[in-house]
């Protein structure tokens, strides 16, 4: 009898040291008693230097203000382009827009326009199928601009939910081109044509906090790419901020998403959340350059739509109380493509192991670890389909680009080797080529590196995936239904 009672309870210490080891096992990495929620806010062409906590004097932004002090800011967070499309591709997918296909389309150009045939190929891999396969609620809210037809819409991309403007805000019917009046959308259905475009932040953040609401008992992820400040020359906002800024439409744009920041915020923490949801901040690239000026870079040299430091670095910030240290601020290199790996990590996840994924898990500089470094030993910056530069450590080298289509460094001279020590030349205005050759040797070496790895201009390595394509593009997918 004592025998048996014996076996008895060792199998059923077994039994719970098993359950234990399961349970332990599908939990995230980070110890939390459940998966975290994810929100990241994307802006549209907000520049490095247009918020309070990035150096900012016209724009009030005291709700992401409030939010860096809560959490962490990153100084040397990177988009992968100047533009919108490939940027959102890396972000999506943990790639350089040239591995999945985006960074130069056919006829589009630099970025998809309306009733386009190319998109994000359905074979890639996005953050949201990433986490719905852990079970997490996923919605898109807001600018997507990685496809307008059907099989490219968020809903065929790992999202439950879609509700937003398929493009830019500024891609309208004109002169030569016969786009449809500018849908919003709802799933893969159009509600509205034309959106008015003074409300698209209002109403994105209204579908926000319903979303989270409706899930704030599961899991789940919300990816909120703001419309705004946008790319058009006088931005849109509300009644209650129109002509309120000291910077004119651009910047009431830029206080209502600081306003929208605040209302998603608030909600976490009336609804118990906000200890399991990690929030980021960030911008798609840098402002781009507008006559008189809008956006702002500074202290960085150069505007969005180039591979000038004012281009493609970008301000990020984190929150996650009780898990990212408050007010701490990261100098460590990453990247739009970090998000993938790392949201992965936190949801007890696996990034795609059947393709090259070119991000890391960043974790470790968001929990503040004082021995993580970058993982990176070299940061390619692509302008469309050609390599403009490569960073390693503190160094940026601007390669030498004969017969450059556009000029993508402000007034530099574009056919000879740029070299800056970025720490020290923030602006990037001494070259050191010519004092540092050893430097400019081993840059030129993670070049040749990222040619054979992506090819350059028309040549595409097998490391190269494809772009999704449709062969007969609708423009009807984007009009609203006549009334019956």
């Amino acid at each position: 009898m004592l025998r048996t009672s014996f076996r008895s309870v060792v199998r059923l210490v077994a039994s719970v040291l098993c359950v234990m080891l399961l349970l332990g096992h599908a939990r995230p990495s980070v110890g939390v008693a459940a998966p975290p929620n994810f929100v990241i806010i994307l802006c549209d062409n907000l520049g490095y230097g247009d918020v309070g906590c990035y150096g900012s004097r016209k724009h009030r932004t005291p709700n992401i203000d409030r939010m860096a002090a809560e959490g962490t800011r990153f100084t040397d967070f990177y988009s992968t382009s100047g533009v919108c499309t490939p940027s959102r591709a890396s972000l999506l997918t943990g790639c350089y827009p040239r591995r999945v296909g985006l960074d130069l389309t056919q006829p589009d150009g630099w970025v998809l326009r309306p009733v386009s045939p190319n998109g994000l190929n359905p074979n890639e891999v996005t953050i949201a199928e990433v986490l719905k396969a852990k079970g997490y609620h996923t919605a898109c809210i807001g600018k997507w601009h990685l496809g307008d037809q059907p099989p490219f819409l968020p809903t065929r991309q790992g999202f439950d939910y879609y509700f937003g403007v398929p493009y830019s805000d500024d891609m309208t019917a004109r002169p030569g081109y016969n786009w449809p009046p500018l849908p919003l959308m709802e799933n893969e259905r159009v509600i509205e044509a034309p959106v008015d475009r003074n409300l698209l932040t209002k109403r994105y953040t209204e579908k926000t906090i319903q979303f989270i609401e409706q899930h704030k008992d599961e899991p789940f992820f919300v990816y909120l790419p703001h419309a705004m400040p946008g790319s058009t020359r006088a931005p849109f906002a509300s009644d209650a901020f129109r002509g309120k800024s000291a910077n004119g439409p651009y910047g009431d744009s830029v206080e209502e998403i600081d306003w929208s920041t605040g209302q998603i915020l608030a909600a976490l923490r009336r609804f118990g959340l906000d200890e399991r949801t990690l929030v980021i901040w960030t911008s798609d690239n840098g402002a781009p350059r507008r006559n008189p000026p809008q956006g702002s870079n500074a202290p960085l040299a150069g505007w969005g739509y180039t591979t000038m430091e004012g281009g493609m670095r970008v301000p990020f910030i984190a929150r996650w109380p009780g898990h990212i240290p408050a007010g701490t601020v990261c100098h460590e290199l990453a990247t739009m493509m970090d998000l993938l790996p790392t949201l992965a990590h936190l949801a007890g996840a696996q990034p795609p192991r059947d393709r090259i994924i070119d991000g890391h898990n960043i974790w470790p500089l968001l929990s503040g670890d004082p021995k993580a470094k970058t993982s990176y030993e070299g940061f390619s910056y692509y302008f469309t389909d050609r390599l403009y530069a490569v960073r390693s450590g503190p160094w940026k080298l601007h390669l030498a680009i004969h017969g450059a289509r556009r000029n993508t460094r402000s007034g530099r001279p574009m056919d000879q080797l740029l070299l800056y020590n970025l720490r020290e030349d923030i602006g990037e205005t001494e070259n050191l080529a010519a004092s540092r050759p050893d430097i400019v040797e081993r840059l030129l070496a993670h070049a040749e590196k990222a040619r054979h790895d992506l090819g350059e201009g028309t040549h595409r390595t097998a490391n190269c995936r494809p772009v999704g394509r449709v062969k007969n593009p609708r423009p009807q997918v984007l009009r609203k239904p006549a009334l019956p």
